[in-house]
């Protein structure tokens, strides 16, 4: 339960400080397109910091269900894959981490449906 709950904390605070640099820093370096590239990132990033927040108290609640975890670690390799790779994206015009960013959001979607199929189970 800890580590998602350290996990969502840092990673809510490394979405507000990546906002911010993007709103203040970022405004005059990079095109609009590029922009609203990184600020996606900046969403995605914050929605799942707080699912990792939600599942740190979710298996408080409920500490037998199973998938939670994987879901919990899902959801962690998605802001890894999909924000980081938008970022660099972004920040770097290559686009070699384009692909990556499907990968990503797979991640996302993987990791709702196993927390969803594990609270499932606890009902």
């Amino acid at each position: 339960m800890k580590v998602f709950a350290i996990l969502g904390a840092i990673n809510m605070a490394l979405g507000v400080i990546l906002g911010a640099f993007g709103a203040h820093g970022l405004q005059h370096k990079l095109s609009a397109e590029s922009l609203n590239v990184y600020q996606i990132g900046v969403q995605y990033h914050l929605y799942h910091a707080l699912g990792l927040l939600m599942v740190a108290v979710l298996l408080k609640v409920y500490p037998n269900a199973k998938g939670l975890r994987p879901g919990g670690w899902l959801l962690f390799s998605g802001i890894v894959l999909f924000s980081g790779s938008l970022y660099a994206l972004a920040l770097t015009g290559i686009k070699f981490f384009g692909p990556v960013t499907p990968v990503g959001g797979a991640c996302f979607i993987i990791g709702w449906i196993w927390i969803f199929w594990s609270m499932l189970r606890e009902f």
